[in-house]
């Protein structure tokens, strides 16, 4: 399914139960940050290695906030106009330029770092 297709079936279930009238940007904004909220949730305070761990263990769970968090975004890109596959080719063509690969290979620096 492409990104348009699946945005309008977001839009499609939130028309059909009247949401749009909480769905502001603010709103969805906030959305946004609280399920990315729940996704770290079960990460807090564990150890790479245990994080690998839980990730296997709690798949299902951690899909379902990963599918928050996209459904949530997919709308907000769509209520700001915003082709969110045109967005992120845009993006991912700025961090190419940030981040030369000769460079950014095993770093995590900063482009600024670099």
């Amino acid at each position: 399914m492409t990104i348009p297709e699946l945005t309008s079936k977001i839009r499609d279930f939130r028309d059909a139960r009247d949401w749009q009238q909480f769905h502001s940007p603010k709103d969805l904004a906030v959305a946004i940050v609280a399920e990315a909220g729940e996704l770290l949730q079960p990460f807090v305070w564990k150890s790479p290695e245990e994080s690998i761990e839980i990730a296997r263990r709690k798949r299902t769970e951690i899909a379902d906030e990963v599918a928050d968090v996209a459904i949530l975004l997919f709308e907000f890109a769509d209520q700001l106009g915003l082709d969110l596959a045109q967005e992120m080719s845009a993006k991912i063509a700025r961090n190419e330029i940030r981040y030369p690969a000769d460079k950014a290979r095993g770093s995590n620096l900063k482009y600024n770092e670099l």
